[in-house]
């Protein structure tokens, strides 16, 4: 195992330890000033959590600067190239996660908490939720669970199945297993999986991420039609 492969490893450890560490602590810094963050006006608590979530978005990016720089100057040159290339493998991702989500309907499952999580918020801060879903949440998600997990696993296979578990069972942490789990997992993971594939692929995670804003943007369009004409 040369030294570069070692000094990746660290930085994808070291950025993924800073994803958990900011998310789960975050009220830490409001508690030490002496503030309650559940007494803090609603906008002011959402500016407060897009903060936090800027924050390891910027750690990640200093850990990752070189190349994330350099697949920034690839993605304006060739994007076109591989938004036609890789359309395909996240059609797939949807339809996988649709086909899923019929099947849980189907069998008499409702929707994650997450998502109902999700939707009841966007009811009392579309704005919020709706930066937080299609800016933010793509950039942080595919910096941590596709580039820090790549710098670990050189494995392709190994990479792509890691990285869409995880992905999916983070979005179901809150939910007791059951017989349908494994189907929730596979509608969460499914994107996961074609957003890590893209990485392999190109070594480029702005593929990943422009995908992943265009689902999300996508998926947050549709709550909009709901909230304003359901």
């Amino acid at each position: 195992m040369d030294k570069t492969y070692i000094k990746n490893i660290l930085k994808g450890l070291l950025g993924i330890l800073i994803y958990f560490a900011v998310s789960f602590f975050s009220a830490a810094p409001l508690y030490a000033l002496g503030i309650d963050p559940n007494k803090l006006p609603e906008y002011v608590a959402n500016i407060y959590s897009l903060f936090m979530e800027f924050i390891i978005i910027l750690c990640i990016f200093f850990l990752f600067q070189k190349e994330i720089t350099n697949s920034f100057k690839d993605i304006k040159k060739n994007n076109l190239k591989y938004f036609k290339k890789y359309l395909k493998y996240y059609l797939l991702a949807v339809i996988v996660m649709i086909s899923s989500n019929a099947l849980i309907s189907i069998l008499g499952g409702g929707i994650s908490e997450n998502e109902s999580s999700i939707r009841s918020s966007f009811q009392v801060s579309p704005i919020y939720i709706f930066v937080a879903s299609v800016i933010f949440a793509p950039i942080l998600e595919e910096f941590t669970f596709r580039g820090c997990f790549r710098a670990i696993f050189k494995n392709d296979v190994l990479f792509i199945l890691t990285s869409g578990l995880i992905f999916g069972s983070l979005h179901l942490i809150t939910m007791p297993l059951n017989a349908l789990f494994p189907i929730y997992l596979l509608s969460y993971s499914s994107c996961g999986f074609a957003f890590a594939y893209m990485l392999a692929k190109t070594n480029n995670i702005f593929v990943s991420t422009g995908f992943h804003f265009m689902h999300n943007g996508i998926l947050m369009s549709l709550q909009t039609f709901l909230l304003l004409f359901g």
